[in-house]
């Protein structure tokens, strides 16, 4: 156990070279990454029952506690980002599969990945986690909205099937996994150390199987979604920082509303567009998991050499 916990340890510190590197991989030699494709929603499932592995009643503590930082991030995250994408879908007149894409990445809720940002960012981790799981229960009802809003103009949006589907791979296994954490402590606490293996393995292959699916339109139209995505990340990045530093916040929780709003679940993204929009719509999710995976790091080392006031 303390060999794989180690492991994991590793794979979590290098998450965004396996990214990278099982893109490449897929890129060159996609064959046998094809077959992969099926099982996207499972291993994202997998995923988010490691979340709810993790969680307890007191990460919801905050809701109660400070309700304002909280509500300011989850709003922040549910109109930002849809509107960042939809800006960059009309400025770099994406074609509609694209567009549709890139706004299903922005309507998503955070990805768990940010909590670990903020920790090395010396942000405000509980608010955090908080506007993580918060936003993660309200992704059934407002990722559906906000890309029948937004996206339907492009493409044919199915909300209601959306939502049945989100329910299934993202609510039951967090509930799920949060039922076994309780009745099944010492168990999970002897096992927790290896969940961040297992997700990361489940989103690399993730990554794997989209990429090899759709390797002759990245190198069409590869740099265009790279670039769409990098100004959607940046955009969030910046919005949610300033957004923060007009309500008042501390530095502390403007760096979490930042990362929060900027780091989107591109698992759930990859999922949904594969399942509801088209292999085409699964690129900038995609290009979303490895890209955030980089910026992410990169923003929490500078923040991490500054004074938290």
């Amino acid at each position: 156990m303390k060999l794989l916990a180690t492991i994991s340890s590793l794979a979590g510190k290098y998450f965004a070279l396996l990214v990278m590197g099982m893109a490449i991989l897929a890129y060159f030699v996609p064959a046998p990454f094809l077959p992969l494709g099926s099982y996207i929603s499972l291993l994202l499932g997998v995923v988010m029952f490691g979340m709810g592995l993790t969680l307890s009643a007191t990460d919801f503590k905050l809701v109660l506690t400070r309700p304002l930082a909280v509500l300011v991030g989850v709003v922040a995250q549910f109109t930002v980002m849809p509107l960042a994408a939809l800006a960059i879908a009309y400025l770099l007149k994406l074609p509609p599969e694209l567009a549709a894409g890139l706004v299903l990445l922005g309507s998503v809720p955070g990805g768990t990945a940010s909590n670990v940002m903020v920790y090395l960012a010396k942000g405000n981790v509980p608010l955090s986690i908080t506007m993580t799981s918060v936003s993660t229960l309200l992704a059934p009802i407002m990722t559906p909205l906000l890309l029948l809003l937004f996206a339907g103009q492009w493409m044919p949006v199915d909300a209601k099937s959306m939502f049945i589907m989100i329910i299934q791979v993202i609510i039951v296994p967090i509930i799920l996994g949060i039922v076994v954490r309780k009745f099944a402590p010492t168990l999970v606490q002897k096992s927790i150390a290896v969940v961040p293996l297992i997700s990361v393995a489940a989103i690399i292959i993730i990554v794997g199987a989209v990429v090899s699916k759709n390797q002759e339109t990245i190198a069409t139209a590869g740099l265009l979604v790279f670039f769409a995505v990098f100004l959607h990340n940046t955009a969030g990045l910046i919005i949610g920082y300033y957004v923060g530093k007009l309500c008042k916040l501390s530095v502390s929780d403007q760096r979490a509303l930042a990362i929060e709003v900027g780091m989107q679940n591109s698992g759930l993204g990859v999922a949904l567009a594969t399942a509801h929009l088209g292999p085409l719509a699964a690129l900038p999710s995609t290009f979303g998991a490895v890209w955030h995976n980089i910026s992410g790091p990169i923003i929490a080392t500078v923040w991490s050499k500054k004074k938290v006031d």
